[in-house]
């Protein structure tokens, strides 16, 4: 039995293509982005009752030599499917294509979407649309992604590449092989919190979730620290009573783990802490006096402006002209004192 992750990578058969412009048949590694399953699931939630499944394109970077593509945004495109025929808005695809390059440069078309994990004639059809030459991926594969969404089951996710098969054009046009290839969803410790918020909300009726202020994030990130070496402790100890089998794998990772711990001791972290708390006080007592003394400069001036206007501002001209004539008066004063002096030495 193959292992559910395990994949066998296959030479893929090449259609008929222009002489010099070989595709790649490079394997690929795809990385997803969880805000492109949350718009797909998005979508399908929004779909017409009458609807089996919705598809819509992908968005994301390619590495160079084009053995990674990572997802990051997707839209809805509209289609109609029946037994008989499939119809896609292909001009609207083209124009949203074009808006979403142009708000997001960095950004390249990658394949496409469906919810549904069948595989038939008509996502041949729409593989080789995405994978052509033009407005498509050429020379990469196109990555198309299924999202399963059935109501009850657990959603799964699967990528795939294809090639054209046959010995015609015409034929090669309605058919591709598909080849499974390797997924991972990734995310990083901001997206993390987000996602554990949002799992939180499956188990309440309403399906929704209060936000945690910073103190209550902080004590659960805390407790669940707390239960993880609660967890570990119990593990080596069943490890050393024999109870548990061992696990150089896991012991080893256990011990990488300790070693990036530093060896402090509780007297030092408390030192610490506590030298810390007192700079983080200084600094909050040192802020405030100098918003008391800003606000307190503030008051005084407008005081000042108010004080200086209307009758106030009139007396006070008055008051300075009376006191300059009294200067004029005081430097007269001494001028005739002078020449009287002059008078008697005469």
């Amino acid at each position: 039995m193959v292992e559910a992750d395990s994949f066998l990578h296959l030479a893929r058969p090449l259609g008929p293509a222009a002489v010099g412009s070989q595709p790649t048949t490079a394997p690929l590694n795809v990385i997803i982005q969880p805000q492109a399953i949350f718009s797909i699931l998005d979508h399908s939630l929004r779909r017409n009752a009458d609807q089996e499944r919705v598809i819509g394109t992908l968005l994301g970077v390619r590495s160079e030599d084009g053995q990674e593509v990572e997802i990051r945004n997707c839209f809805a495109v509209g289609h109609t499917e029946t037994q008989e025929q499939v119809e896609v808005d292909m001009e609207y695809q083209k124009q949203m294509l074009g808006l979403h390059l142009k708000a997001n440069p960095k950004e390249v078309l990658v394949g496409w979407y469906a919810t549904s994990a069948e595989l038939n004639t008509f996502s041949a059809l729409i593989q080789n649309f995405y994978g052509g030459q033009g407005d498509g991926t050429w020379p990469h594969p196109a990555v198309h992604l299924t999202i399963s969404t059935d109501a009850g089951k657990e959603i799964e996710a699967r990528t795939y590449i294809s090639a054209p098969v046959g010995v015609t054009a015409e034929r090669a046009a309605d058919s591709a092989a598909f080849t499974p290839v390797p997924h991972e969803i990734r995310y990083g410790e901001a997206e993390k919190s987000g996602l554990e918020l949002i799992s939180g909300a499956k188990d309440n009726n309403d399906r929704t979730a209060n936000v945690l202020t910073d103190i209550e994030s902080l004590e659960k990130a805390i407790e669940e620290v707390l239960a993880m070496l609660e967890r570990v402790s119990k593990y080596v100890e069943a490890v050393i009573e024999e109870e548990a089998p061992p696990s150089s794998a896991l012991g080893q990772f256990l011990l990488d783990a300790l070693a990036l711990a530093p060896k402090v001791d509780p007297e030092d972290v408390e030192r610490d802490f506590n030298n810390h708390i007192q700079d983080v006080l200084v600094v909050s007592y040192l802020a405030n006096t100098i918003r008391t003394q800003i606000d307190l400069s503030n008051r005084l001036a407008t005081a000042a402006l108010t004080m200086g206007t209307g009758d106030g501002l009139g007396g006070a001209q008055t008051n300075g002209t009376a006191s300059e004539g009294n200067q004029r008066g005081q430097r007269g004063g001494r001028s005739q004192r002078g020449g009287g002096g002059r008078a008697t030495e005469s």
